[in-house]
């Protein structure tokens, strides 16, 4: 197990992504949720899985005390811990790491925590006495008020689909991340059908990216539409002559044919790109390929845009193995979503 600071987040989050393929398998933009916890007295479970960044307001108070903006329990946890069971929002994944933030709690944040994990298809089935439960992620010191990184050697052997937080014994946490490489679903793998290659559901990481200035990268391989621009990728106002923004997609499995591309513009009326290209590559390289690699090959050509749309692209008679895509706006602007449909 490795540890990193707070003040190693990118370094961190790189290894996590660009060598591991993992994302946040419990975040509230993949659909986590909370199946059940010992107790949150002074704030919701819930609160852990939010999107953005914890805040505080010293001057809020609520029925239970000053507000927080995470998990907080009672004080004089008689038991060995206090618990909150997560349910991934992906059918299944490998555990990687997590993050622990323990933002604003400071005096009243948990001073250990450590991680179960199991599979199971029925939430009814997962109690927090399951003797299913295995640790992944092993018991580690927290400090107050900053985020903790934890990275395993390797991935789980195991797949799983609900983890353990486990605190020792209370206090409060504001956010928890769990990275994990997901495992499509069954029923997907055995498709004979296109799938959607880019979903992070199905295994699809954004692996680097010119500029997110405004908004993530990793958004334009969620499920659905979004709801507002926050959860797309937003670059900023470029003001240099023949400046193009891009992004690289790891798919979640090789693909001989891709049979269509879904470049979806929803809630971006007036900062959409003035044009889009989508180029593949066919890379066994552990590394990303680069933006400029010369192997680069086009599957959607300079292609015009217009706002709060999805542009569906057929790519007809077109048959090279694909591992990655690129998705390129010209000259600079927002995307919701990329779709990538394939066998």
């Amino acid at each position: 197990m490795k540890y990193f600071s707070h003040d190693e987040a990118a370094d961190f989050l790189s290894i996590v992504t660009s060598k591991h393929l993992a994302v946040d398998v419990v975040g509230r933009k993949l659909g986590g949720t909370v199946v059940s916890c010992s107790n949150e007295w002074f704030a919701e479970a819930r609160n852990l899985l939010e999107p953005r960044a914890p805040i505080r307001d010293a001057t809020k108070f609520v029925f239970a005390g000053a507000w927080y903006d995470g998990w907080e329990t009672r004080r004089h946890n008689e038991d060995e811990y206090d618990w909150v069971i997560l349910k991934m929002g992906v059918a299944a994944a490998r555990i990687v790491g997590c993050e622990v933030d323990t933002a604003f709690f400071n005096g009243n944040h948990a001073p250990e925590i450590s991680v179960d994990a199991l599979y199971s298809e029925s939430d009814d089935e997962v109690l927090e006495t399951d003797d299913r439960w295995e640790e992944v992620i092993p018991k580690k010191e927290c400090g107050p008020s900053q985020r903790h990184f934890m990275l395993r050697d390797a991935a789980t052997e195991g797949k799983y689909t609900h983890v353990k937080l486990k605190m020792y014994p209370d206090g409060g946490i504001a956010r928890f991340r769990l990275f994990g490489r997901v495992t499509p679903p069954a029923s997907l793998t055995a498709s004979s059908e296109p799938i959607d290659l880019a979903s992070v559901c199905n295994g699809g990481v954004a692996l680097c990216v010119s500029d997110q200035h405004f908004g993530s990268a990793d958004n334009i391989l969620l499920p659905g539409r979004g709801h507002d621009m926050s959860d797309g990728w937003e670059t900023k106002r470029s003001r240099t002559p023949g400046h193009v923004d891009w992004a690289i997609v790891q798919l979640g499995r090789r693909s001989s044919k891709i049979t269509n591309i879904i470049v979806d513009t929803a809630h971006f009326r007036g900062n959409f790109p003035q044009f889009i290209t989508v180029h593949g590559i066919d890379s066994t390289s552990s590394s990303p390929p680069a933006h400029d690699d010369p192997n680069w090959f086009t599957l959607v050509d300079k292609s015009k845009t217009g706002p709060d749309a999805e542009h569906v692209y057929e790519i007809k008679d077109f048959n090279k193995n694909a591992t990655h895509v690129k998705l390129t706006m010209i000259p600079d602007g927002g995307v919701k979503r990329i779709r990538v449909f394939g066998n």
